[in-house]
């Protein structure tokens, strides 16, 4: 299948969980579309930390539908109540696949904190939602690809 992978970075003072944010990504959509002369009508969005965040906006607030997403090492606490957070928009929110990828080592969310929020995140979101947890993972991009690289790929395989 035919993909296109946009991949942005977030430092310093430009965080993801912003309108400016969710703009971005967008502007940068519309210059694919325009490049190869059709419309991105629907998305899948990886992120890691902060990029997590970004991608719970940008469920919220893009202009386009997202179909899957993978949120490794996430702290959805910093936008909100999980209840509250997956009933907003409701038919943008439960359009498409969560998957979650969580770890007891992970030296900036406490597991003890993330893990429960995640979970009633899946319970109210009334969609397919999954939390997969290793209680040695990190904060770390590269742990996940070197121990659970079979995770991302089932979060991110392309349906036919």
């Amino acid at each position: 299948p035919y993909i296109i992978v946009v991949s942005a970075s977030a430092c310093r003072d430009r965080h993801w969980a912003t309108k400016a944010m969710v703009a971005a990504v967008d502007a940068a959509l519309d210059s694919v579309a325009a490049r190869r002369g059709s419309p991105v009508d629907a998305v899948s969005l990886v992120g890691v930390s902060d990029g997590a965040l970004g991608a719970l906006v940008y469920s919220l607030e893009g202009k386009r539908r997202v179909k899957d997403r993978l949120l490794a090492s996430s702290f959805g606490k910093l936008l909100g109540e999980a209840r509250t957070l997956a009933g907003m928009d409701a038919s943008r929110m439960r359009l498409g696949r969560w998957r979650f990828l969580q770890g007891g080592n992970d030296r900036l969310f406490p597991v003890g904190e993330a893990r429960p929020w995640i979970e009633e995140f899946c319970s109210a979101v009334q969609a397919d939602c999954m939390l997969r947890f290793d209680p040695a993972g990190e904060h770390d991009w590269s742990y996940w690809r070197e121990k659970h690289l079979d995770w991302i790929r089932e979060a991110i395989q392309t349906k036919k």
